[in-house]
């Protein structure tokens, strides 16, 4: 187990003045609102929530937020929070799915949210991908 500094006993940061670099933690409102591109840099959407299993702590999915104008036709997927990986660099999450994909999946509107375990990796996205 790593000692812990004397940075989290006293609040005074003595080491590193960004010591989250390279990226480790982000905080949930820097999450929400990040654009979602695809590995071809398109835009797939951007993430509107983060759904955390109670059960566990962990994030389960995140919300994201695709197609529509001006508020009309938008609509949600549920993605697996391991399917996103973060560009630092470009501050944006990255979804190595294509975009066709994400526009037939199963999407939901905001009164109809989905059971989770629907939308995990081992069901409509891994057999979709």
């Amino acid at each position: 187990m790593d000692t812990l500094t004397t940075d989290n006993f006293t609040g005074v940061n003595a080491d590193e003045r960004y010591p989250n670099i390279p990226l480790k933690y982000l905080t949930a409102s820097s999450i929400i609102g990040d654009k979602v591109h695809d590995d071809k840099d398109e835009s797939m959407g951007k993430i509107e929530d983060i759904m955390i299993d109670l059960s566990t702590g962990k994030i389960d999915y995140i919300v994201v937020e695709f197609g529509g104008f001006l508020g009309i036709g938008i609509k949600y997927y549920a993605i697996p929070f391991t399917m996103l990986k973060v560009d630092p660099d470009k501050k944006i999450f990255v979804f190595d799915q294509k975009k066709e994909l994400l526009e037939k999946a199963p999407g939901f509107d905001l009164a109809h949210w989905p059971d989770t375990n629907f939308h995990r990796e081992e069901t409509y996205w891994s057999f979709n991908g």
